[in-house]
């Protein structure tokens, strides 16, 4: 399991747990059941990347950087 802390730029902050195996579309389910706050849904980059496991996501924007 990984941890994720996410800032909702309002002031709150909240440490999610997923498996890295977890989409990112089931990660942004768990920030919004965490936070109380509906999924935003708008359509761009991120939206294209649902479908990315974590681990492949996060290993892209290592190698970019």
């Amino acid at each position: 399991m990984i941890e994720i802390t996410v800032n909702d730029r309002l002031g709150k902050k909240v440490r999610v747990k997923c498996n890295a195996t977890d989409k990112i579309e089931d990660l942004k389910k768990l920030i919004a059941l965490q936070t109380g706050t509906r999924q935003a849904s708008r359509q761009d980059r991120s939206q294209k990347m649902e479908h990315y496991l974590q681990g492949q996501y996060f290993s892209t924007r290592l190698r970019n950087t």
